[in-house]
């Protein structure tokens, strides 16, 4: 904010300006100043402080271009004068800026019907669009996976709005941004709500990196209107956004795009010659093709593959550069998967592989088995889940599928990826086919129900099955009337051996003398 004042900006403007662009730029706010609030004759006032700054801050305005200081364009370059007497203001040039973005952003949708890809939440009858022709918008949380349309549909719906101006665009990251950022917005959203002039809309990408104590800033000024609230989250918002923040929104859930809906905006980009590739690369259809099947539905890592083809091929042809399917394979270099070890994602697939070795599909549980390792998934985290399967899920019918998965987890150690993936795969595979009893799972919780239900009324151990090292306690009956099964068989089958109140109780449905059938389980396999 001090370079703003010292360019002559009054501290009040400084902030609104800094609040209205995110606050991460000079550059930025000075544009928003200049386009916004400066009139002719202020512009006038403003030249000789403006000049003053930048001879004593000379990259004060610069865009960063690494270390090199000669690669710096001239600041004074940066803001021009316009010539014509009777719109005399300054104007930051946006050419420079727009051609360091990635092609991503440029080529980002500015209203809702350039949106494509998510039909279920932008058809003709659906809330956005009722909400865009009413010009009453509601605070929303978008949740999807990155690259699918949340921030683009954020800004398209003022955009597509009946009257845009109504509304003022603040967009922070909760990456970089803290409460101080949130509480600046909040005033002067009130300063401008009592003016009567803008309603503000806070847009907060990546929300669910805010802690709890950070999201309740957001309660008072949601419930009292102060702002319009539009999170955006990749995570899950049951489990990273506490629940007043979910009770005052509505959360849109966005779903991966398909690869036509991909092709749509490479063709784009292709096309545009302002804001995407130039006029002279030329894109094989293949190219097209690849990078939509390749890029698990996010449409930021085709984008951005496609302009790093774009320039791998100019480099090396020159003008009339033609990109090919390898050079697409080099910027994407392997396919993008969408995983998170700690997220929804990664539980999604474990449950895939656990429900498929469950339903004796083992070519399924090698899919979801490969999903994971591909997707960076910790080896031995699998090998655990595959040891708790044997015993939850197989057990007794046939038991030495646990000492296979104990077995799986030890060669996992000692090898580590990626050898160890063969191991994992044959312990799936044959927990897969073998035959399945849930019978001590099902055991384990009716006693365990059985002891928490009872409360603090779980009896003593009976006497004759206590032990008794010390004379005291063979005096006071412990282990009177034991009888010892080996050495007396007939005499120990009356033995009981639970306590009074739940004799006879069965928690173990298993016929006697049953075992896995082993002969079935070398057929299957």
């Amino acid at each position: 904010m001090e370079q703003l004042v010292s360019m002559g900006f009054s501290s009040d403007l400084a902030a609104e300006a800094l609040t209205a662009t995110g606050g991460d730029s000079i550059q930025k706010a000075t544009d928003w100043i200049l386009s916004h609030r400066s009139s002719p004759q202020s512009t006038a006032t403003l030249q000789p402080k403006l000049d003053r700054f930048l001879r004593l801050h000379p990259k004060a305005l610069a865009p960063a271009m690494g270390d090199d200081s000669s690669k710096r364009p001239n600041p004074k370059t940066q803001i021009h004068v316009a010539a014509d007497d009777s719109n005399k203001r300054h104007k930051l040039s946006s050419s420079s800026h727009r051609q360091h973005q990635p092609l991503s952003e440029r080529m980002r949708p500015r209203t809702l019907d350039d949106v494509v890809g998510q039909d279920h939440l932008l058809s003709p009858s659906s809330l956005l669009r009722s909400a865009v022709e009413s010009n009453r918008l509601p605070s929303i949380v978008f949740w999807g996976p990155p690259g699918t349309g949340k921030t683009s549909i954020a800004k398209s719906l003022i955009n597509s709005s009946k009257d845009p101006s109504l509304y003022r665009f603040v967009s922070l990251s909760a990456v970089t941004s803290g409460v101080k950022d949130v509480r600046d917005a909040v005033e002067s959203a009130k300063r401008l709500n009592l003016e009567g002039r803008k309603r503000t809309v806070l847009f907060m990408d990546e929300v669910h990196r805010f802690n709890k104590s950070q999201q309740d800033t957001f309660l008072p000024v949601i419930e009292d209107g102060s702002i319009l609230f539009i999170g955006a989250t990749t995570e899950n918002p049951s489990f990273h956004l506490i629940t007043p923040l979910l009770s005052r929104c509505r959360v849109l859930t966005l779903n991966p795009l398909k690869p036509n809906h991909v092709e749509t905006l490479l063709r784009r980009a292709v096309d545009d010659s302002e804001r995407g590739l130039p006029n002279s690369v030329e894109v094989d259809d293949s190219v097209i093709e690849f990078l939509a099947n390749n890029c698990d539905g996010d449409a930021r890592v085709a984008l951005n593959a496609l302009e790093i083809s774009a320039t791998m091929a100019t480099t090396r042809a020159g003008t009339d550069a033609v990109v090919s399917i390898d050079d697409a394979k080099e910027a994407l270099q392997c396919k993008h998967l969408a995983y998170d070890k700690a997220g929804e994602q990664h539980y999604n697939l474990i449950s895939a592989l656990h429900k498929s070795m469950r339903g004796g599909d083992a070519n399924a549980a090698i899919y979801w088995l490969a999903r994971m390792l591909e997707g960076g998934e910790e080896p031995l985290y699998i090998a655990r889940r595959l040891i708790r399967f044997a015993s939850e899920d197989i057990g007794l019918a046939d038991p030495s599928a646990l000492t296979q998965a104990v077995a799986c987890y030890q060669a996992s150690h000692f090898l580590g990826m990626p050898e160890c993936n063969v191991i994992l795969a044959q312990c799936t595979a044959y927990l897969a086919l073998a035959p399945k009893s849930i019978a001590v799972y099902r055991a384990i919780g009716a006693a365990q129900k059985v002891v928490k239900d009872s409360v603090g009324q779980n009896e003593g151990v009976p006497l004759h099955l206590r032990n008794a090292p010390t004379k005291l306690m063979k005096e006071l009956g412990y282990g009177k009337e034991y009888i010892y099964p080996p050495s007396d068989p007939s005499s120990a089958a009356g033995q009981t051996y639970l306590p009074p109140s739940l004799l006879h109780h069965k928690f173990l449905e298993w016929p006697e003398g049953a075992s896995g059938d082993f002969q079935d389980q070398e057929h299957r396999l």
